[in-house]
């Protein structure tokens, strides 16, 4: 490989020549040529955009993919994609996998079952859940991060450049500066004016096309507000959602059998060994069945009581009273009645209501 020694040796010379010459402007030893109030403003604010873009754009990248290792191997699968010009596949979300868990473990338990068929359903709701998820992030990767993103890698870079390259010019013409100062021969003065008038046109073209460059951070706060208000709406209809499936899984749950705590009972096996059992539940009624002891979780004993509303409850008929969150009613049960559910009374409106939306107070 041929290196070309001489600009080698002219970069290393210009590097160190600009080393001393930073050092000697922090030592009040060199002239230092100050910019403008207006483009000092401006480049302090591309500065304070710059920073807390790249802060908010990290910090939303963890918030919409919290696992770093998933978010790695994610940022690196993104990559080769794009290269390819291909489209991105749908990843499965941790809501998904926990929902597909669930529902293959109620087939393996028995879907019939209380706890298969339970199983089966807040699997289904999980999976719903993480479906929404994944949809608010693709959204939310498209119209928040990548305006984001395309700021930090395209517009900034060429502003840093171009910064850059106009701390150079300053460089160059304070050095005109202090050439002029110590020439002494005219022809030697007359040399280095051409010198400054020079260097001065190309710092003033610079800085000129520095200050167009920055005043558009203008525009860019105005393209990421658009976005951040995307960003918030995917956020609400997100949150909406979640809300509207788990509300519709607590009203599900709530027609489903009784709980049940299934526990050996105590019995000899074959090698004349007792099995031990676990103890009774306060206020249940045991079953026999099969050699197992099935013990059927009551509902609070009869008699007027106060409750308090944990959830909203939105009634299925007639028959049932809808609840809101945080009020107080009174409930009581009737002989008969299913243990999931007791008679709720707020003033002059009446109706069932499910045991699992109140917390009984004495």
């Amino acid at each position: 490989m041929d290196f070309n020694v001489k600009k080698l040796a002219s970069d290393a010379g210009v590097f160190f020549t600009r080393a001393v010459q930073f050092t000697e402007e922090k030592l009040g030893q060199a002239e230092k040529t100050e910019l403008d109030a207006h483009l000092e403003n401006l480049l302090a604010r591309a500065d304070c955009t710059k920073n807390w873009t790249e802060k908010i754009y990290r910090q939303t990248e963890i918030l919409l993919q919290p696992n770093p290792i998933d978010h790695t191997g994610a940022r690196i699968e993104e990559f080769f994609y794009e290269k390819l010009d291909k489209k991105i596949p749908s990843r499965i979300t941790n809501g998904e996998l926990l929902g597909q868990y669930m529902q293959d473990a109620a087939n393996d338990f028995g879907a019939a079952t209380p706890y298969g068929s339970t199983l089966m359903k807040v699997g289904e709701y999980q999976r719903k859940l993480g479906e929404t998820e994944r949809e608010f992030m693709q959204t939310s990767a498209i119209s928040f991060l990548t305006p984001l993103r395309n700021f930090l890698e395209g517009d900034w870079r060429t502003i840093s450049r171009e910064r850059r390259l106009l701390e150079n010019r300053r460089l160059d013409l304070d050095v005109c500066k202090a050439r002029l100062k110590k020439a002494k021969v005219a022809e030697a003065k007359a040399s280095a004016e051409h010198e400054l008038r020079v260097a001065q046109t190309e710092f003033d073209r610079q800085a000129e096309v520095t200050r167009l460059l920055l005043e558009g951070i203008s525009s860019t706060h105005v393209n990421h507000l658009r976005c951040l208000h995307e960003f918030v709406e995917a956020q609400a209809t997100y949150y909406a959602q979640c809300h509207r499936l788990m509300q519709e899984l607590q009203r599900e749950l709530a027609r489903f059998p009784n709980t049940f705590t299934v526990t050996p009972s105590i019995s000899a096996g074959p090698s004349g060994v007792a099995q031990s059992a676990m103890p009774a539940a306060p206020h249940s009624k045991a079953m026999e069945a099969d050699g197992l002891k099935i013990e059927e979780v009551q509902a609070p004993a009869a008699g007027t009581r106060k409750a308090k509303v944990l959830y909203d409850y939105d009634a299925a008929d007639a028959t049932e009273l809808s609840l809101m969150a945080d009020e107080l009613i009174t409930v009581y049960t009737v002989p008969g009645m299913d243990p999931d559910w007791l008679i709720g009374e707020r003033g002059n409106q009446k109706g069932k209501v499910p045991v699992t939306y109140l917390e009984l107070l004495s």
